[in-house]
């Protein structure tokens, strides 16, 4: 499976820091090199990162390794998601900081585990997972939303996704963004392409589809379709670049 070569990676990574800075490495036996696959890593972490007590610690890190287990394609969305990092941001050139240190990752990572938990009649727990990772990381995924693979939450601060929003493979979401559904009757919620871009303090509010690979700016406000391929920019949002001819959404 592909996690196993991307945990060699990080092992191979993190052996090379511990050498380096043996303050440092201390810390990495009790991250990456005690635990034996990526499953055991990335559980443990979310279980750190979410809970404050030991009891809190290993509730959610027994919740996280149960649905890496039930559900391995978690943890091989997870890798994408890991590797979709350090293809998109030039400031990083290995995979162990954005795993160690990145927030964003690690809420989506959490979000992975509540949407399984939604969905084998956890609701409760899911529920927990998604209020810790708001009030602790500051990234709240509803747990009846659908989030593709090779997704990066970039600086992961504000980010808001409601109930049932899809949002597709390989899209870029910057912070302060809110996703989720409009005031109008009945309340359906957007659906993102793949590829899409969403930049800082964007809003993206009810029945639209935003196409593959289109580009929304910073504080944008969307309320109707975006076709794949376009930008939209400003308050309400106009369409500019659009390819010839544009396909909707």
């Amino acid at each position: 499976m592909a996690s196993e070569n991307l945990w060699q990676e990080i092992r191979d990574e993190a052996q090379r820091a511990a050498e380096a800075d043996p303050l440092f490495g201390k810390a990495l036996v009790g991250l990456i090199l005690a635990h034996d696959d990526f499953t055991a890593a990335l559980a443990d972490l979310i279980g750190r990162r979410l809970g404050g007590r030991a009891a809190e610690r290993a509730r959610f890190t027994t919740f996280s390794r149960d649905a890496f287990r039930g559900q391995p394609d978690l943890i091989e969305a997870a890798g994408r998601d890991l590797r979709a990092i350090v293809r998109s941001d030039p400031a990083i050139a290995g995979l162990l900081p954005p795993l160690l240190h990145f927030k964003g990752y690690v809420a989506l990572q959490a979000w992975r585990v509540s949407n399984w938990l939604w969905h084998h009649d956890h609701r409760d727990a899911a529920l927990l997972f998604q209020n810790e990772a708001s009030n602790v990381l500051q990234v709240s995924i509803h747990p009846a939303a659908h989030v593709g693979s090779s997704v990066y939450l970039d600086h992961a601060t504000g980010i808001v996704i409601g109930a049932n929003v899809v949002i597709g493979d390989e899209a870029t979401i910057l912070q302060n963004v809110s996703i989720g559904r409009g005031s109008e009757l009945p309340t359906r919620s957007p659906r993102i392409g793949r590829g899409v871009f969403i930049g800082s303090g964007a809003t993206i509010l009810g029945d639209v589809g935003i196409g593959d690979f289109a580009k929304i700016g910073a504080d944008t406000v969307v309320t109707s379709d975006v076709p794949g391929g376009c930008t939209a920019v400003g308050n309400p949002a106009r369409l500019t670049n659009c390819p010839e001819p544009a396909s909707v959404a």
